[in-house]
């Protein structure tokens, strides 16, 4: 039957195994989770384009107006967003209206996103007077 040490009378070397393990590890699990975060801040952000859409479109048709429509993203993140209005914004006439956006990057995984545009368009019909 063999005896075995407790750990506190370890050498030197098996003691210092742990810290190399976890320096090696460490970067491997913070790249992990910042692509976790990325994703989740891509995820909020496609919900936040379509959500400015669907807002944007509301607006247009009741006031085709493009600074009314722009004005209308003041709770959505008005300055965050290019807004495009086209079609027929006459009463009665169909408006198109489309949304984009950047996604928001987290540093060093972020440039993972760095070409994606976030973009939403719809259809809406006009108001008549």
């Amino acid at each position: 039957m063999s005896v075995r040490r407790p750990d506190r009378w370890a050498s030197p070397d098996a003691r210092g195994q742990a810290t190399v393990e976890i320096a090696m590890l460490l970067p491997v699990l913070v790249t992990t989770l910042l692509l976790v975060v990325q994703v989740g801040l891509l995820a909020r952000d496609r919900v936040l384009t379509v959500h400015a859409a669907r807002t944007a479109a509301r607006a247009a048709a009741v006031d085709p107006d493009p600074a009314s429509v722009r004005g209308s993203l003041r709770d959505v993140g008005q300055g965050r967003f290019r807004v495009e209005i086209g079609g027929d914004t006459a009463p009665g006439g169909v408006a198109r209206v489309r949304v984009s956006t950047r996604p928001t990057s987290v540093p060093v995984v972020g440039r993972l996103v760095g070409g994606i545009e976030l973009s939403e368009a719809l259809a809406v019909r006009v108001e008549g007077a």
